[in-house]
């Protein structure tokens, strides 16, 4: 009787919330020795726990978790033990369900959930998603994209749609082939302490993306990705869950080959009520971006006491090194793979919404560029102030300096002049008086 009691033990955690029961991997079949696929034993795991009432399912051991795709389910916490390894299966077959529905051009779901509630994704561990595994050959300043035609088989790491009070803390995640953190239609969402290391090589590897969601905090993160590190927007294929908007970004420090922190560019709704503040942000392509490119709108902005540093990277990436870039251009009609979910249904061009008080206080930034403000049109982004902007800038002489990237848009990509602290086109209702620039040779 005694052994049996011993035995029970590891199953159930007594804490001052009541008992929490634990779903050890390894007692469904999981075998952890980094080459079977374990995905079978661990969405047993995940199905007894959340049928059960809800617990915690427990990768431990030490151990290396090779794993095919996996769908979270409510009131579970998904739990990866400090040593422990969750790592993709690096099989393209086995990926076939899409990150955005009907349209499969942009990437298949690895670990996934849709419309649960009560989820955390915890632990000291790692989750990787073997970005390299999915790449083509490596280049100087990236990866190549394996060709496909309408399929693209790399798999995001976690594509979480419509998650009600959501939990994501303390992991090291890292190697996506794609999006990293897709929060599409979520409410009542914490991301806090997670280091989010992706290969700076990697084209599309998002770090954050926050779409049509509610609610979120962000706090407290290091995160490096060779696009985005925290993205805004609304896209089109999760219209149905309405507009993102009351967002805080706090405490954390990024570095990118794209946008550290980008809102848009796809944006069919509206973006509203953010907050970032206390940010570090290095060795970045592109400091803060707004780059709204679809027919939604963005309003009440604050970027606040924050540190930036950019530098020049090649055309693989967009922007050139503006530390805060303000943009309102229609879409270009392009012959991407995924056109067809540019636009609204039946139409071959879009049109573009307006960008509206956004207010950067207290940065202080070092770049090769200037900043950029501009619209298509006169009053398509107003109301833009500048407050204790200090801007220095210093050529290092490995790329042309003095441009500025308007894609993806329709027209001129690039306009080409002499460096500046601020260009701006376009613009109505602008405070520059706060700002103050010096330029070195």
């Amino acid at each position: 009787m005694r052994k049996l009691i011993l035995l029970f033990i590891p199953f159930l955690l007594m804490s001052c919330g009541g008992n929490t029961y634990i779903y050890n991997v390894l007692d469904f079949g999981a075998k952890g020795d980094g080459t079977t696929d374990d995905a079978v034993a661990i969405q047993k795991a995940i199905d007894k726990c959340s049928q059960s009432g809800g617990g915690t399912v427990l990768l431990t051991g030490g151990r290396a978790y090779l794993s095919g795709p996996l769908e979270f389910k409510s009131n579970v916490d998904f739990h990866v033990d400090a040593g422990s390894i969750l790592l993709a299966n690096p099989d393209e077959s086995i990926y076939h369900l899409s990150a955005f529905g009907t349209n499969e051009a942009e990437g298949m779901m690895w670990l996934y959930c849709k419309d649960i509630e009560n989820l955390s994704i915890t632990g000291r561990g790692t989750i990787d998603g073997n970005a390299v595994a999915f790449m083509g050959a490596e280049l100087e300043d990236s990866y190549e994209l394996k060709p496909i035609d309408k399929f693209d088989p790399r798999p995001h790491v976690m594509t979480l749609v419509g998650v009600k009070k959501l939990l994501i803390r303390d992991l090291k995640i890292t190697g996506a082939a794609y999006w990293t953190i897709h929060l599409a239609g979520c409410e009542d969402a914490v991301i806090t302490g997670i280091n989010l290391l992706n290969p700076l090589k990697v084209r599309n590897c998002d770090g954050i993306d926050v779409d049509h969601s509610r609610n979120v905090r962000i706090s407290d993160c290091h995160i490096t990705s060779g696009d985005d590190c925290i993205c805004l927007k609304n896209r089109r294929e999760f219209s149905d869950y309405g507009p993102c908007k009351d967002i805080v970004v706090t405490n954390c420090t990024m570095t990118s080959r794209s946008c550290a922190i980008k809102i848009g560019s796809e944006n069919v709704d509206s973006i509203a009520n953010v907050l970032f503040n206390n940010c570090i942000i290095t060795e970045s392509n592109r400091g803060v971006g707004i780059q709204n490119r679809d027919e939604g709108t963005v309003t009440n902005v604050v970027f606040e006491n924050m540190l930036i540093d950019c530098k020049l990277w090649s055309d693989v990436w967009w922007g050139k090194a503006e530390p805060i870039y303000v943009t309102a251009y229609p879409r270009k009609t392009a012959d991407a793979r995924d056109a067809s979910w540019r636009f609204p249904p039946g139409a071959t061009k879009g049109s573009c919404g307006e960008v509206s008080d956004i207010h950067f206080i207290n940065i202080y930034a070092r770049s090769e560029n200037g900043c950029f403000v501009g619209g298509d049109v006169p009053g398509k982004v107003h109301d833009i102030t500048f407050a204790n902007v200090n801007l220095t800038l210093k050529s290092l002489g490995r790329y042309q300096n003095g441009v500025i990237d308007r894609r993806p848009c329709e027209g001129e990509e690039f306009i080409y002049g002499p460096l500046k602290g601020v260009y701006t086109e376009n613009i109505t209702a602008i405070d520059l008086s706060g700002v103050k620039t010096e330029i070195f040779d």
